[in-house]
């Protein structure tokens, strides 16, 4: 049986994935990526816009770090 937590709709195994968190502290995914140098890539490009938001990488199902 396919987890949909490791598993993108395609079949390819999505294991890690960008969070954005704004100011107020909710939570939002970006997007799920193959690998760890991938995501966190993405999450850079997004810091360097400058918002309020922070983008954090992510393993699916670990848990968020205060």
């Amino acid at each position: 049986m396919r987890g949909s937590d490791t598993m993108s709709d395609s079949g390819a195994a999505l294991p890690w994935q960008v969070i954005r968190q704004d100011d107020t502290g909710n939570r939002y995914r970006v997007g799920r990526y193959a690998t760890q140098a991938e995501a966190q890539r993405v999450a850079d490009g997004l810091d360097d816009r400058r918002h309020q938001q922070v983008y954090r990488v992510e393993r699916v199902g670990q848990a968020s770090r205060p």
